[in-house]
């Protein structure tokens, strides 16, 4: 971060948190609190328009900053006065889901540029659904964002479902983690996995990621919840993003617990390279614009059934093209 740090100068800064309307930003003159210039707040952020090498079209969002963002701020030259958020930079990646509730599709920036993103999911309490892990890991790689798995809970026993299902994601190449925020068991690969990078961990409620980061990083003394028992569903402790330093080097963001995750932005003709094990065969089907689905000589749907790609996997996929299919068509209706 560089800039002038004199009353009334800008200066750049790195969005911390958001609360209210008003911006927690880490810049050299000091952790300051920004708002809005009017004019921020009347134009609603932009979504990247690349999505894996494809110009895709400028997407409305719930917020036109979000934490992680780096921002251009006007330091105020009164004694006591509020200081302003005049620009926000270029992102390199974002993190994004369709926004629940809307009835058209509009983006929900998570986070942008971070370095990685771990997907924490628990082995119980509550049960993990695999396909929501997968729109975890699609989200990443339609930016180019590395993911690494974290299974929390490891020291409660884990169905043979949910076993296989972890065992097919790190043979398609994701990086899995087992981990014990509770026994301690696997913290430090952890803390190896995030020291000297910003990365944010996602994933539902319930699953342990404040526990987790408070046993990486104990100072952080994040609030922590139960799961309903009723239920078998996590409650929301962390009820915004938050940007935070650890101690070991590098940052780590701290993301509300999510109970469903629309695609977003990830084109029906890119999906097949959002998932690794594909791309093996990728280029060698009968038909160039071969969807995987219903083209005939499908190098993907060969490899299904010789057993080298996992069926759920491959259903996940179909659900999950058909689901962008939809938002294509519904964006596609609402820029005429």
């Amino acid at each position: 971060m560089t800039g002038d740090n004199r009353d009334g100068a800008l200066i750049e800064g790195v969005v911390l948190r958001s609360i209210s309307g008003f911006y927690e930003v880490a810049t050299p003159a000091g952790v300051r609190v920004a708002a809005l210039r009017s004019g921020l707040r009347r134009q609603p952020g932009a979504a990247l328009v690349e999505s894996r090498g494809r110009v895709r079209p400028r997407a409305q969002t719930l917020e036109p900053v979000v934490v992680g963002d780096r921002v251009r701020l006007r330091l105020s030259d009164v004694p006591g006065g509020r200081d302003w958020i005049e620009a926000v930079l270029p992102r390199e990646h974002e993190l994004a889901r369709r926004a629940a509730g809307e009835r058209r599709p509009v983006a929900q920036i998570l986070v942008a540029n971070v370095d990685q993103v771990l997907v924490v999911f628990s082995v119980r309490e509550p049960e993990p659904k695999l396909g929501l892990v997968d729109r975890f890991l699609v989200a990443a790689e339609s930016q180019d964002l590395p993911a690494v798995l974290c299974l929390n809970k490891i020291d409660l026993p884990a169905s043979d479902e949910v076993l296989q299902g972890f065992e097919e994601l790190a043979a398609a190449g994701y990086p899995l983690l087992l981990v014990s925020a509770k026994t301690g068991e696997g913290v430090e690969r952890v803390r190896e996995q995030l020291r000297a990078r910003t990365s944010a961990l996602v994933g539902p409620s319930g699953v342990g990621k404040s526990s987790l980061l408070n046993a990486v990083e104990p100072g952080l003394q994040l609030t922590i919840g139960a799961v309903s028992e009723s239920v078998g569903k996590g409650r929301h402790t962390t009820r915004f993003a938050q940007l935070l330093p650890l101690s070991f080097g590098g940052y780590v963001v701290d993301t509300p617990g999510l109970r469903e995750f629309g695609l977003w932005s990830v084109a029906p003709e890119d999906l097949d390279t959002c998932f690794p094990e594909f791309r093996p065969y990728l280029g060698q089907c009968r038909f160039p614009d071969c969807d995987h689905v219903h083209s005939e000589g499908c190098a993907v749907r060969a490899a299904v059934t010789a057993g080298r790609i996992s069926e759920r996997r491959y259903h996940s996929y179909t659900n999950l093209r058909a689901e962008a299919e939809e938002q294509e068509g519904l964006l596609r209706v609402g820029r005429h």
